[in-house]
């Protein structure tokens, strides 16, 4: 697993989000950590825009998963806001494997996970406050080909 960093602000974010976006095939999952309004649903929206999604995408906060399929994006993904779990029995309730046969996993608040991670996750973490973000990734191998960010 690779580490990456980069300096960013929210007008990039777009750009970001975007070319993560395009990169992603079925069976991906992209973690997406940071604290209250870090940007995670920024760059989830991006990388839903880049997958065909017109308008902008609602937060699944309250409805917890928030799933998309063809012909509203070229690949299914399932937004995932994992905020309101509160003990890790309720995530098999979600049924969250289920999305990956065909589709991929975005998922904000990963720590809600516990131990129940996918090891070939791409692991993102914003921080920083104002327009002035800082992206760090770990980037697993099977991404590493197809990361990009350079």
């Amino acid at each position: 697993m690779s580490d990456y960093r980069r300096d960013y602000d929210l007008a990039e974010a777009d750009s970001i989000g975007g070319a993560i976006g395009a990169a992603l095939t079925p069976g991906d999952v992209v973690l997406l950590a940071g604290d209250l309004g870090a940007g995670k649903t920024t760059l989830a929206r991006a990388m839903l825009k880049a997958r065909g999604m017109a308008g902008e995408a609602p937060s699944p906060t309250f409805a917890i998963v928030q799933p998309y399929a063809p012909p509203e994006v070229d690949l299914a993904i399932a937004h995932v806001d994992l905020y309101r779990i509160e003990a890790a029995d309720e995530l098999i309730e979600l049924g969250l494997d289920d999305y990956l046969h065909d589709g991929a996993l975005l998922i904000e608040w990963p720590e809600r996970l516990g131990g129940e991670a996918w090891p070939d996750a791409l692991a993102l973490t914003i921080s920083g406050s104002g327009s002035a973000r800082v992206l760090t990734a770990d980037v697993p191998p099977a991404w590493e080909a197809r990361w990009p960010l350079r």
